[in-house]
This record gives structure tokens, C-alpha cells and sequence, in this order.
């Protein structure tokens, strides 16, 4: 499964125990009420309501 780019809506904490704060850019995997986020490869397990996707043209480059 290919991943897409999200940003975050709220705080979420890593496995790391480090908190990303909203509007923090994630790599998603995954479908469904719950996937999969990761920031500089640290792990984030996130809900649906907890990000939103990045359209293609606001994606990095």
C-alpha cells in the first residue's frame, strides 16, 4: 500500500513520547478509522479525526 501525506488536526504523541502539534505533516499507510502516521520514521497510531489529507498539489516536492 502506497503511503499519501496527512497533516495533523490535533496533538498526537509518538511512540517516540514526542507530541507533533496540529499542522504537523505525516506520512499515512493504511485505510480505515485507524492507520498508521510516521514523522523522521517515529510512529504515530492515529484515528481518522485526528488528521486530514493533503491534496497532490499541496503534497512536498
Amino acid at each position: 500500500m502506497s503511503r499519501r501525506i496527512g497533516t495533523l488536526l490535533v496533538a498526537v504523541s509518538g511512540l517516540s513520547g514526542q507530541t507533533y502539534p496540529v499542522g504537523t505533516r505525516v506520512a499515512i499507510s493504511g485505510t480505515g478509522g485507524s492507520v498508521d502516521g510516521f514523522v523522521d520514521g517515529d510512529w504515530l497510531p492515529l484515528a481518522w479525526w485526528e488528521f486530514a489529507d493533503v491534496p497532490k498539489e499541496d503534497g512536498p516536492r
